[in-house]
C-alpha cells in the first residue's frame, strides 16, 4: 500500500476470491474504496463484484469530447427477499456530490477547479443511469458518510 497525496491507494487481495469477477490486480485508489471492497467481500449478500469492469462513454462537458468512464464498482447482491439485483456503485467524498460552495475567501482557481470536476461528474453519473436503464441495473453514487454508518 502507498500513499499518493492525500489518498491510500494499493491492490485489495480478497479473502473471497471467487466472488470476485473484474479486473485483476484489485487497485484501490482511496480509503473509502478500500472500505467498500472489504464490504464487497465480506458480505454475504453480495453474490458477485468487480472493480472499474464496466466502462461507460460519456461526453465531457470543458471539450465535449468522448470520454470513457470506469465506474468503481459493479455488484450482484440478493436481497433480503431472495432477489437479486445489479448495482453500479459510484465512491465519492459527499463533497464531491453537492455543487461547490462559493465564499469570499475562496481561491477562484481552487472554485474553478472544483466547478470543472462537479460538472464532469454530472455527466458520467448521467451516462451511467442511462446504461443502467438500458441493462437493468440501479446507479448508485455512495459518500463516506454512507460508509461510515
Amino acid at each position: 500500500m502507498r500513499s499518493y497525496k492525500k489518498y491510500k491507494q494499493g491492490v485489495f487481495n480478497p479473502k473471497n476470491k471467487t466472488k470476485y469477477k473484474g479486473i485483476t490486480p484489485i487497485i484501490f485508489r482511496s480509503g473509502l474504496e478500500l472500505k467498500y471492497m472489504r464490504w464487497c467481500d465480506d458480505s454475504s449478500s453480495v453474490l458477485e463484484w468487480g472493480s472499474e469492469s464496466v466502462v461507460i462513454p460519456y461526453i465531457k462537458p470543458i471539450d465535449g469530447k468522448v470520454h470513457k468512464y470506469y465506474v468503481d464498482f459493479d455488484i450482484v447482491v440478493k436481497n433480503k427477499e431472495g432477489n437479486i439485483q445489479k448495482y453500479l456503485i459510484e465512491i465519492k467524498p459527499y463533497k464531491q456530490t453537492i455543487p461547490p460552495t462559493t465564499t469570499p475567501t475562496k481561491n477562484k482557481m481552487r472554485l474553478l477547479k472544483e466547478q470543472v470536476t462537479y460538472a464532469t461528474n454530472l455527466s458520467k453519473w448521467t451516462a451511467a443511469q442511462q446504461w443502467c436503464k438500458k441493462l437493468g441495473y440501479e446507479f448508485l453514487i455512495v459518500t463516506d458518510r454512507d460508509l461510515n454508518k
